[in-house]
């Protein structure tokens, strides 16, 4: 690879997943940060199809099988947690949306999904993988990388449970990622975890309405 294009990816990463990010928990108009967001997201996927020449299918030969197998797992596993850490911290948030706000619950999980989750993923892993996985000789650092930057993307909650989170939720999202090459798979296991916080009643340090 030569010096010059990666000087450019690296320029570019360090302005998306560092300062980009960053920039959030500083005081300035929302319609500025909003419009950077745009404007990232836009410039992402630009370079996706017309640089990278990507295309949006479906891969014709995931093993679905196995997925779900690892994603009803691990699911199991985080329910019985957040269950225990919602009922000694704060049971009266237990399941406090989908009992008293139904519709607004389903809402929110098909918002979250397609609006939230599918464009976090085509960034952080689709886009992150294809442009910068070249630079990185060790596959384990790399994925160490994306969570972190996955994770400085929530920084602006300001909450250490949230970035602890994130983290261990990137580190588990690069990792399917780099096994399928799935955009599809990691939305999919994204969109199931980040729904079932919020259903069980840690949606509002997510920023989740309540």
């Amino acid at each position: 690879m030569d010096f010059q294009n990666t000087t450019y990816k690296l320029t570019e990463f360090f302005l998306l997943f560092i300062l980009m990010p960053v920039s959030l928990v500083l005081e300035y108009p929302s319609w500025l940060k909003l419009s950077f967001g745009l404007f990232g997201f836009v410039y992402i996927v630009w370079i996706l199809l017309r640089i990278e020449k990507q295309r949006f299918k479906l891969n014709e030969h995931l093993n679905w099988k196995a997925f779900w197998k690892r994603t009803l797992i691990l699911l199991a596993c985080i329910c019985v947690l957040t269950i225990v850490y919602v009922y000694f911290t704060d049971i009266s948030k237990l399941f406090i949306v989908p009992k008293t706000k139904m519709l607004l619950w389903l809402f929110i999980l098909f918002f979250y999904s397609v609006f939230s989750v599918y464009p976090q993923e085509l960034i952080y892993r689709t886009f992150f993988f294809v442009r910068y996985e070249s630079l990185f000789k060790n596959k384990n650092l790399f994925i160490f990388i994306n969570a972190i930057v996955f994770c400085l993307a929530h920084f602006f909650f300001q909450n250490t449970l949230v970035l602890i989170l994130t983290f261990l939720g990137g580190i588990l999202f690069a990792f399917t990622f780099y096994k399928t090459r799935s955009t599809l798979l990691v939305t999919i296991e994204h969109a199931i975890y980040g729904s079932w916080l919020f259903t069980v009643g840690m949606g509002e340090m997510l920023g989740f309405p309540v």
